[in-house]
């Protein structure tokens, strides 16, 4: 009786460590599984689709994706799915998305007010100078460092927006005299300068609220890189167009750096190496995308008048006596003379 007892004890033993050994083995699985199962981040961007930087973002995110294999996806969400062009910033700083399409002169100069040197008229004469300063010089340096200090931030991929120049639905802007009265939208706090210089009437407004704002009146004037005319559907209202560009507008994916430095290693370099390359063909490519536009904007009957002779030289002297001065005080005085003795000197 005893040895039966006995029997069913350690045949009940045996069945429980065959249950735990199942348990732990499918455990492991589970935990092996999760381990291997792919991180996810999600990539906010306000651009349409149709927008350069926006199937450039995509394209990183693809390539990004193809290499991880399965480690890493990176999620696009488009068209201030998940943030507008002045609150994207502040949701990577806080983590609330991993990775964000950020535009320079929008979201750094209330960090540090020494940014402005982007957009300051005529300084850079190229993507690679203005992006040359942030990264070579001791000012620039120190202006970049604070920024991504202050934003948490990690700079993954070049992919700027494109030149800006002057767009309008009232009347062919053939000098600086006909935008006296024209209902301005004002994005950035440095363009108050040269609207007041010219007499416009300014209205703030965010990328998002362009299209609606145009269709009823409320501005028929804007600052912008000729793509998001035609990205955003704008050019259905704007008819004409002032050339020289004023300044070259950069924009960036910048990915949380809590979140980036909690990948491996491996990881990490995909990133990096995806947007050096992707972020080439970006810039590579958005001088001539934003001329293919203006030259379907002509197609759509649209008018392009380049500044010249008497009429370039009153636009370059009001960005000199009036514009330049105006702007020079929302800059420290030893960053932009920084700034432009770089620009001077490469």
């Amino acid at each position: 009786m005893l040895k039966k007892k006995r029997g069913k004890m350690n045949k009940f033993k045996s069945i429980s460590k065959a249950i735990i050994s199942v348990t732990f083995i499918f455990s492991f699985v589970l935990t092996s599984t999760a381990a291997f199962s792919e991180i996810v981040g999600r990539l906010s961007v306000h651009w349409s689709p149709k927008h350069h930087s926006a199937k450039h973002a995509q394209i990183f995110a693809d390539e990004v994706n193809k290499r991880a294999k399965g480690k890493l996806k990176i999620e696009v969400y488009p068209s201030k799915q998940l943030f507008g062009i002045r609150e994207v910033m502040g949701a990577v700083t806080s983590g609330a998305v991993e990775l964000g399409g950020i535009v320079g002169v929008v979201s750094f100069p209330p960090i540090n007010k020494n940014f402005n040197v982007a957009s300051f008229p005529g300084l850079f004469n190229s993507w690679e100078q203005q992006r040359g300063f942030f990264q070579n010089s001791p000012k620039g340096k120190e202006i970049w460092g604070e920024l991504t200090k202050k934003t948490n931030s990690t700079l993954v991929m070049y992919n700027p927006v494109g030149p800006v120049m002057t767009f309008s639905s009232a009347k062919e802007l053939t000098g600086i005299d006909a935008m006296k009265g024209l209902k301005a939208r004002r994005l950035l706090k440095s363009e108050e300068p040269m609207w007041d210089a010219l007499g416009a009437n300014r209205v703030s407004l965010p990328t998002g609220e362009v299209y609606t704002s145009l269709q009823t009146g409320m501005i028929d004037t804007i600052n912008s890189p000729p793509g998001s005319i035609e990205a955003y559907s704008w050019w259905e209202f704007l008819k004409y167009a002032q050339k020289p560009y004023q300044y070259y507008a950069d924009a960036y994916i910048m990915a949380n750096s809590t979140w980036f430095n909690s990948l491996s290693p491996d990881l990490q370099k995909i990133i990096m190496d995806v947007g050096k390359e992707i972020g080439k063909r970006s810039t590579d490519l958005i001088m001539d995308t934003g001329e293919s536009t203006l030259k379907k904007f002509q197609e759509r009957g649209g008018v392009v008048t380049t500044l010249s002779g008497a009429e370039k030289a009153k636009f370059d002297k009001l960005m000199k006596d009036e514009v330049m001065p105006a702007m020079a005080k929302m800059i420290d005085a030893d960053a932009l003379e920084a700034a432009q003795a770089y620009a001077k000197s490469n």
